[in-house]
Formats: C-alpha cells, structure tokens, sequence
C-alpha cells in the first residue's frame, strides 16, 4: 500500500489484483482528513482539499449543470469509480454521469459511465492528476477531463479521449475563460479560482 501525506511513502508493492484491492479499500480505516484511491496498482490516502477548492468546485457545478447531458447528474460527493483495465479506482474530486449509474448498493461505480470528471491538484497527488488520470480517463472514453492545477493557477481541459490519448487540450491561466468540449459545449469562466490572498 502507498500512503501519501504531504510527500508520498510506500508500504506495499502493489502486487494484488484489483479485486483484491478493491476489498481491502473497503476494509481500510482512513485516518481523518485522507480520501483512499488506488493508483497504479498502489492504494493511495492522499489529504481531503484544502478548504478554498469548496467555492471552486461548487461554481464548476453550477456552471457546467445547465450544459449536462439528458439524465446526467454533477456531484462533489466522494465517490469510488473503477477502471478494471487499468487496476484503478478513482474519487474524483468532481464528477458527472448518467442518474442511473448511481441506483446501486455498490460503492464501486463504473468509471466508463462518467461523462465528465475534474480534479483539482495538491501536491501529493499532481503528478497522477497530470499524466496517469489523463491516460485512464481517455481510456475509459470519459467524454471531459478537467485538470484544475492548483499549484499553477491553470486550468487544462481534455475532449474527445481516444483509445490512447485525448485529441483535444486546451489551456488557459486562472482569469481567463475556458472553452469546454461536447458534450457540453460551454464556457468556463475562472476568474474565482486563483487561491485566498491571505491564508490561515
């Protein structure tokens, strides 16, 4: 088992299968303040976001719901999503899939019904945010990546994933508007995500 805190440990080789894994996410106490993830084969604790993502994450929400697909719903709630392909399962930190994904007793939900997903980086977990999840997720055919990088005031958004890799990646530094793909066809406008001038 890898356990991430501010810079990442490792315990465990990661040699079970996914299944495996998947059973001893379900038994794992977290200590507070950690979400559980496996990636790569590893499972990951990496610290709940700091608090002024909440507004970010909320105006994602509230700007790109009016945009979903028929039947889609847009959620913050955590939220287990399996790639078995890949031996991955993802809490996104911002996702969006048909209504019908969710009338399950499972906590393990299928990662290729996500029409949309987002992360919003911290340090422990940018690297994955920055290359893994983006090959998963194109992988899977999730529709729309957003990657809200933190550390560098960016916001980078993937479409059209293929078998390999998304077609599309646009750009644009926190303040500007970002053209989302289809199957939203919007604007996002991050003038409110660049961090608090003064923290705690």
């Amino acid at each position: 088992m890898t356990l991430m805190t501010e810079r990442p440990t490792i315990s465990g080789t990661g040699s079970g299968s996914l299944e495996v894994m998947l059973d001893a996410l379900d038994e794992l106490i977290a200590p507070v303040g950690f979400k559980a993830e496996i990636i790569r084969g590893n499972i990951v604790l990496s610290p709940w976001s700091k608090g002024y993502y909440t507004p970010i994450m909320k105006s994602v929400c509230d700007q790109l719901g009016p945009y979903l697909p028929k039947g889609h719903v847009i959620e913050r709630t955590p939220q287990l999503f399996v790639f078995p392909g890949d031996e991955c399962a993802y809490g996104p930190d911002i996702h969006a899939a048909h209504q019908r994904v969710f009338q399950t007793e499972s906590n393990r939900l299928d990662g290729e019904a996500l029409s949309f997903v987002a992360e919003l980086t911290s340090p422990p977990t940018r690297n994955d945010d920055l290359t893994g999840k983006v090959e998963v997720y194109a992988r899977a055919g999730v529709p729309v990546y957003l990657l809200l990088d933190m550390q560098e005031q960016e916001a980078i958004v993937y479409g059209s994933p293929s078998a390999r890799k998304y077609q599309v990646r646009i750009s644009k530094p926190f303040g500007e508007k970002l053209p989302i793909p289809d199957p939203f066809g919007c604007t996002l406008d991050t003038s409110e995500f660049h961090r608090p001038k003064t923290q705690a």
